[in-house]
């Protein structure tokens, strides 16, 4: 098997001194994950330093660690690369990675669906030669790196989920990852607490231009009130192809026609002029938008298009992401979609359109169990009121609210839809189950800090089983 690294290209990478002749075939900055033959970066967060478990890792099979100083307890044989900054060397080797491949490389930003269209490119372009996408959603200072890091030099197509909550953050991530396709999925009120506008909050996706060649392709949602602020940038960053999504008829990636199941979405759109038709086995709306977007970059990056959209009849959602449970209760079941992860006004949005158009079973409603949306700044209690209107859009029948912003929305709904209230997902846990019928569909999402996962969870645990829908065309 061919090495990821060799301790003379981990040397010269990072002008670090290396002791052994070690090769390594993987990298982990978590000593708690690490597998045989890791390279082990001791990085120094706000609660942690990785030097303190460079012994561990090495007992547990990692083939060297990246330190900035001798850790306690180690022998002078001890296979390492001593750097003088571990967070720099852990970004020196991203961009010797980048410099030694090929790769046709994707970045993939936005106020919302970054990890969805990610993981759908990478599952498009898997089928059309090697590919190397982020894990999960490593996209901040050590995730995109990181993910860098671990490609391969012979990799065809890398993907990389590039995010932020700070103006200035994908600036310094594009310069390192310098994508051939940049990705900008929506722009919408997200960490809004940080910015003073929304169009600031477009500036800040618009530095991922910053790190593209002339030669690259910007995708931009064609539909945003923002495009035309992004498109902007994109052309003073000096690229000269930029392709919109959507469904404005000078749309590059233009929306035909679709019809939206409670499971899935037929499609007929225009990729350049090649019409397509295809299924997109995760329902909703934004799907069907980002998926005009995978199948763009797809066609940037050089793939074939035809063969990319019909893979995305074979997607699946993802844990916290749209993944569908069914829940045993006494004389039935409940189906959970589990939206858990993270939440913002967009997102919380698309995830009450899918509950709409999701079918309950016999004498079931349709209930949304939505957490505080994080990061909104003054904004916030506004923004979480204004939730009544899609839940009144998409006839949803009962609402439990979580976290002390939502507040505002539990008393801007009907009476009638009032499922309850919390401050805490562990106190929603008993309220909740204690109204769910069987027949019920429910959504579970809010911000990852509204810990809107515990109550999947406990739902989970008290008798869950993987949906076996089957995609509608």
């Amino acid at each position: 098997m061919t090495a990821l690294w060799t301790a003379r290209e981990a040397a010269d990478a990072t002008k670090g001194s290396a002791t052994g002749d070690w090769s390594a075939q993987g990298i982990s900055i978590d000593s708690r994950s690490i597998a045989t033959g890791d390279l082990f970066i001791a990085l120094a967060g706000p609660n942690f330093d990785g030097h303190a478990y460079v012994a561990d890792a090495l007992k547990k099979g990692a083939a060297a660690c990246v330190v900035s100083r001798m850790p306690e307890g180690l022998g002078s044989d001890a296979p390492l690369l001593l750097v003088g900054d571990t967070q720099r060397a852990l970004e020196d080797l991203g961009r010797a990675a980048r410099r030694r491949s090929a790769a046709r490389v994707i970045g993939v930003t936005g106020s919302a669906g970054k990890t969805g269209t990610k993981e759908a490119l990478s599952h498009a372009l898997g089928r059309q030669g090697q590919t190397v996408a982020s894990a999960g959603s490593l996209n901040n200072h050590w995730g995109v790196p990181l993910s860098l890091a671990r490609m391969p030099a012979a990799t065809r197509y890398g993907i990389f989920e590039i995010g932020m909550n700070h103006t200035g953050e994908i600036d310094g991530l594009t310069r390192i990852a310098r994508p051939d396709v940049a990705v900008i999925t929506t722009i919408a009120p997200a960490h809004l607490g940080h910015f003073a506008s929304i169009e600031e909050i477009a500036d800040a996706k618009a530095e991922i231009f910053n790190g593209m060649t002339p030669e690259g392709t910007a995708i931009l949602n064609r539909d945003n009130p923002h495009y035309r602020r992004l498109a902007d940038k994109a052309r003073a960053a000096g690229l000269t192809r930029i392709w919109g999504f959507g469904q404005a008829e000078d749309a590059e990636l233009h929306l035909i026609d679709s019809h939206l199941h409670a499971t899935s979405s037929a499609v007929t759109a225009s990729i350049l002029g090649e019409v397509v038709d295809y299924c997109v086995a995760i329902p909703g709306p934004h799907w069907v938008m980002n998926s005009l977007a995978v199948l763009g970059a797809v066609k940037a990056a050089g793939g074939d298009v035809a063969t990319a959209a019909a893979s995305l009849g074979e997607l699946r959602a993802l844990d916290g992401r749209g993944r569908r449970h069914k829940i045993a209760l006494a004389g039935g079941a409940v189906e959970l979609i589990d939206e858990s992860y993270n939440a913002n006004p967009a997102s919380m949005r698309m995830a009450l359109a899918v509950l709409g158009a999701a079918i309950a079973g016999k004498g079931g409603r349709r209930i949304a169990v939505l957490g505080e949306m994080l990061e909104l700044g003054k904004e916030s209690p506004a923004l979480h009121a204004a939730i009544a209107e899609p839940v009144s859009e998409h006839k949803i029948d009962l609402v439990f609210t979580v976290g002390r912003d939502m507040r505002n929305l539990h008393e801007a709904l009907p009476a009638a839809k009032r499922g309850g209230h919390a401050e805490t997902s562990a106190e929603m846990v008993e309220i909740l189950t204690r109204a769910l019928h069987p027949g019920d569909v429910l959504t579970i999402k809010g911000s990852f800090g509204s810990r809107m996962g515990t109550i999947v969870k406990h739902l989970l645990a008290s008798g869950g089983a993987p949906s076996t829908c089957m995609a509608e065309v």
